[in-house]
C-alpha cells in the first residue's frame, strides 16, 4: 500500500479499538485531469494484504484477523454505514478508497461489501487501489457499472503501487511482487473494463542512493507515457514495524530530501501529484528544518494547481542544506554488503 497521509479520523490496528469504523477518513481536495476537486479518502479495514511482505508498508499489519467470509463482510458494511453517518457525499466529487492491500481482492473485500461501497459512491468519481493481479476485467467492470450514474466520461480509476518501472529496484529494494509486464496486462484490463489507470511511484526506497532515486523517478514518469492517466509520487516515509524501520534506526536509510522531490517533480515532463507523508520530519522527506515548511507547502500547491513556475522558484532557494543536498548527490556510493565473510 502507497504512503498515506493522517487524518481526525485515523484509528490503529483493528481490533484494538473499533471495527465498525475505518482505519482513517478525511475530506479534502485534489487535482483530477485539469480539475481540482472535492475528496473523500477512505482507508477501509479489511481481511489484509495477501502479499504482505513490502519493506516500507505498515498497512499490512491493519487487517481484521482471521474473520470468515461472512463475518468480513458484516464487519465492512459496518464500516460503510459509518461513512454514511458522518459525511455527506452531497458535497464530495471524488471518492479515494484504500485498504491495506487490494480493493478488488474478493478475499480481501468479499463482493456484497465491495458492491456497497459502490452503491454509497455512485455518482462519484472513484480512485480504489489494488495490486495488478487483481485487476480482472468483469471484476472491475461490475464495480464500474454500480458506481456510474452517467455523470463522468471515467467514473473509475484504478490505482496501483508500481513504484518503479525497475524490475530489479521492485523486487531487491521493495520486494513488492510483481513485474513491469504485470502491471501492463493489469492495466490493460482496466482500460478493457472501461476504467482509467492511476499510478504510485515511491522516491527512494531502501538501498538507492539520492542521486539513483531521482534518476530512477524521473525515469519511471517517462516510462509510463500513455498508460498511466495520473501519476502520484510518494517520497518513502519511516513507517512502525516495517523492515525499513530497522534500516532507519541502525543510520543505514535517510528519507529523500526535499530538494530531491523538487527535482523530480520539475523535471517530469507532466504534472505529478504529491503530497509527502511524515513531510518535514525525520521519518519523512525533509531537509533541514528551516526550509521544509515553505518547501511543503509548495509542493502541495503545485499538486493542486500544476503551476510548474512555483516548483523553479522553490528550488531556486537558498538554505544552508541545499549544499549538502548536493555534496550527497555527487558523493553519496550504493551501500554494499560484503561478498565474502
Amino acid at each position: 500500500m502507497s504512503n498515506r497521509r493522517g487524518s481526525p479520523y485515523s484509528t490503529h490496528v483493528a481490533g484494538e479499538l473499533n471495527e465498525a469504523r475505518p482505519y482513517a477518513a478525511w475530506t479534502g481536495s485534489d487535482r483530477i485531469g485539469n480539475r481540482v476537486l472535492s475528496t473523500l479518502t477512505v482507508i477501509l479495514k479489511t481481511g489484509g494484504c495477501i502479499w504482505n511482505r513490502c519493506r516500507m508498508c505498515s498497512y499490512r499489519h491493519v487487517r481484521l484477523g482471521a474473520a470468515g467470509e461472512g463475518e468480513l463482510a458484516r464487519l465492512l458494511l459496518a464500516q460503510v454505514s459509518w461513512l454514511k453517518d458522518r459525511f455527506s457525499m452531497d458535497n464530495i466529487d471524488c471518492v479515494k478508497i484504500y485498504t491495506s492491500g487490494s480493493f478488488f481482492d474478493p478475499v480481501e473485500v468479499p463482493v456484497a461489501a465491495r458492491d456497497a461501497i459502490g452503491s454509497l459512491v455512485r455518482g462519484k468519481i472513484v480512485i480504489a487501489e489494488t495490486r495488478p493481479e487483481f485487476v480482472v476485467t468483469d471484476r472491475v467492470a461490475s464495480f464500474r457499472e454500480i458506481i456510474d450514474d452517467g455523470s463522468h466520461d471515467l467514473p473509475l480509476y484504478v490505482a496501483m503501487g508500481l513504484e518503479t518501472s525497475n524490475d530489479f529496484i521492485r523486487e531487491k529494494c521493495i520486494n513488492k511482487g510483481f513485474s513491469w509486464d504485470d502491471f501492463l496486462l493489469a492495466s490493460k484490463a482496466a482500460r478493457s473494463a472501461g476504467a482509467g489507470v492511476k499510478t504510485y511511484l515511491l522516491a527512494k526506497p531502501p538501498f538507492l542512493t539520492e542521486r539513483e532515486s531521482i534518476e530512477d523517478v524521473v525515469s519511471s514518469i517517462n516510462a509510463l507515457r500513455g498508460i498511466a492517466d495520473m501519476i502520484s509520487l510518494n517520497p518513502c516515509s519511516v513507517q512502525k514495524g516495517t523492515e525499513l524501520e530497522y534500516y532507519w534506526k541502525r543510520g543505514e536509510f535517510r528519507p529523500p530530501y526535499l530538494w530531491s522531490i523538487l527535482t523530480i517533480l520539475l523535471r517530469a515532463e507532466r504534472h505529478i501529484l504529491c503530497d509527502p507523508l511524515s513531510g518535514g520530519r525525520p521519518r519523512g522527506s525533509h531537509n533541514c528544518g528551516t526550509c521544509d515548511r515553505t518547501i511543503l507547502q509548495g509542493i502541495r500547491d503545485y499538486s493542486l494547481s500544476g503551476d510548474r513556475g512555483l516548483l523553479e522558484a522553490l528550488l531556486g532557494m537558498d538554505c544552508t542544506c541545499k549544499k549538502e543536498w548536493e555534496f550527497v548527490l555527487e558523493n553519496e556510493r550504493p551501500y554494499c554488503m560484503p561478498l565474502t565473510r
